[in-house]
């Protein structure tokens, strides 16, 4: 009696987790790769767009960064590229377009740093 008693106990609540599974949201299951070198395309300073003239930085495969002989590690979350070290830890907004944009205030007050990644470069799209 035992067995029957919580076979009618279990089907009792199964069309509630049937409910309970239809309704759950699907998450996403990619994630964002956004390795590859990104050319630093505007800076604005102050308010002031500027070309710019800055060091690539360069996301690696494996999860480290390098930008003007700062190194450390990255991870995507959402929407933002966190980048960190042992001492310092900022993050980068990704946005269309292959661009990352670094917030930060430096030496010269508010400084905002355009990334741009360039998919294929013009004359380099040969295999070898």
């Amino acid at each position: 009696m035992g067995r029957v008693r919580v076979a009618r106990i279990l089907l009792r609540f199964l069309p509630l987790a049937a409910l309970l599974l239809a309704l759950t949201p699907a998450s996403p299951a990619q994630t964002t790769d956004v390795s590859g070198r990104y050319q630093c395309t505007q800076a604005k300073i102050k308010g002031k767009v500027t070309t710019c003239n800055a060091a690539p930085l360069i996301l690696k495969n494996d999860g480290h960064f390098e930008l003007r002989g700062w190194e450390g590690n990255y991870l995507v979350n959402g929407q933002w590229v966190e980048l960190s070290d042992a001492l310092i830890k900022t993050r980068a907004k990704i946005e269309p377009g292959h661009k990352i944009v670094l917030r930060y205030y430096g030496k010269h007050g508010f400084v905002e740093m355009t990334y741009e990644r360039r998919v294929a470069d013009l004359g380099k799209t040969a295999l070898s």
